[in-house]
């Protein structure tokens, strides 16, 4: 079940970051794979700044969704770099 909750976290906060980055998105499977890629990015920024999320769900898609974030921030540098 937690599986199902990790996924369901990653696909929220990949569609959260594509449309606050103001993006259409990847599609569902897009959006899972950026939501757990900044799931991971976000947690391991916070713990390098000290700041904690205990938050259970809610913590996590703050987490996730502040990693996705700068993940697409990083994608999108890339990409106009190579223009």
């Amino acid at each position: 079940m937690e599986l199902v909750y990790f996924l369901l976290i990653g696909a929220a906060a990949g569609w959260l970051a594509g449309q606050f980055m103001k993006g259409k998105g990847f599609g569902v499977l897009g959006n899972i794979v950026v939501g757990i890629l900044g799931g991971i990015l976000g947690g391991f920024l916070f713990g390098l700044l000290g700041i904690g999320t205990e938050g259970g769900i809610v913590g996590a898609l703050i987490t996730a969704f502040v990693g996705a974030v700068v993940l697409l921030l990083l994608l999108g540098m890339t990409r106009k770099g190579k223009r």
